[in-house]
């Protein structure tokens, strides 16, 4: 698959993830409203920062294979 299909499917893919990270992130959040403010901040610090790790596959696949010309 060339490089720039990759690059859009991984796009997609990225996106749908994303809206329901942010999602379950307001929901749990809006949960946690009666919890400490240190529980918040932590909770809001992994959120905000945790997406990144579960989409690194897709990060590291959209930018192998060959060059394009």
């Amino acid at each position: 698959m060339p490089r720039s299909q990759r690059r859009l499917v991984a796009s997609i893919i990225i996106m749908a993830f994303l809206v329901f990270w942010i999602w379950g992130a307001a929901t749990l959040g809006s949960s946690l409203a009666a919890a400490p403010k240190w529980a918040n901040l932590i909770f809001y610090v992994v959120a905000g920062i945790g997406w990144a790790l579960p989409l690194k596959p897709v990060f590291t696949w959209m930018n192998s294979g060959p060059e394009e010309e």
